[in-house]
């Protein structure tokens, strides 16, 4: 079986493949001090959760933003896996040519999420990526990665705003009763959402503006389920874009 992992600045999402097929995936609170060998304890850990063990992964790749973690994931590929761990990044084959100034600064999650909806959609797309950040990635209709946008992403603007304004309380991120509040954590709520749900819109009708066609639009990440069902210009939802995106460079890989 094949083992991805995406190591995001939040959490980290992984998940093992039996050839096209996702076998199971699991999420954990990113750590970025971890070492090498929590890193296994913890994957170890997962995996026994259903019945697989190490001697069940034939190979591994990993897509990271947080670059400390890239040696330690390499190197618990070597001691508990057996074999050398791909890591996304320069001289590893994706397919996608890169057309930004600075290819280097690219984060990998971002070109992985290029390489699966291109895959997908074969043709122009915009992947909107609801994490720690929200991304905005333009795939042309020949399957270059043109550029971005990127916005702080929803749990960041909470913060701040609790932060910053002491009598406003945290607020958990479920859907909203009502556009109109009638208390200040419903009030925030609304907010929230249906700000970052119209943020998400004004920017695609944008994008298909600036590109001259319409573009497939998907979202992934942690939080999409949270404002998509208030959006007008989503047309797809997949959680796993990622890891389906390792699969795919894996095998480019081979």
């Amino acid at each position: 079986m094949l083992l991805v992992v995406d190591v995001g600045n939040t959490q980290t999402h992984f998940g093992t493949f039996d050839g096209e097929r996702l076998v199971e995936h699991w999420r954990y609170a990113t750590v970025r001090e971890e070492t090498a060998d929590e890193l296994g304890a913890k994957l170890r850990g997962l995996l026994a959760l259903r019945g697989q063990s190490f001697e069940d992964i034939d190979a591994s790749i990993v897509s990271s933003t947080v670059p400390r973690l890239n040696l330690e994931w390499l190197q618990a590929g070597q001691r508990y896996l057996g074999h050398e761990t791909i890591i996304v990044g320069t001289g590893v084959k994706t397919g996608i040519p890169i057309r930004i100034d600075n290819p280097r600064e690219l984060g990998a999650d971002r070109l992985v999420n290029a390489v699966a909806a291109y895959e997908r959609v074969q043709g122009s797309c915009i992947v909107v990526d609801f994490g720690t950040a929200i991304t905005y990635d333009v795939v042309s209709a020949e399957g270059e990665l043109l550029g971005a946008l990127i916005s702080p992403g929803i749990e960041i603007a909470l913060e701040a705003l609790t932060v910053r304004a002491a009598r406003l309380p945290h607020v958990e991120l479920v859907e909203p009763r009502a556009l109109i509040g009638k208390s200040t954590v419903e009030a925030i709520r609304s907010g929230v959402v249906y700000g970052y749900a119209g943020q998400v819109d004004g920017i695609v009708r944008r994008l298909h503006a600036e590109l001259g066609e319409e573009a497939e639009t998907i979202a992934t990440g942690g939080l999409a389920h949270v404002v998509v069902p208030f959006t007008e210009t989503i047309d797809q939802v997949d959680d796993l874009l990622t890891l389906t995106g390792l699969r795919l460079i894996f095998e480019r890989n081979r």
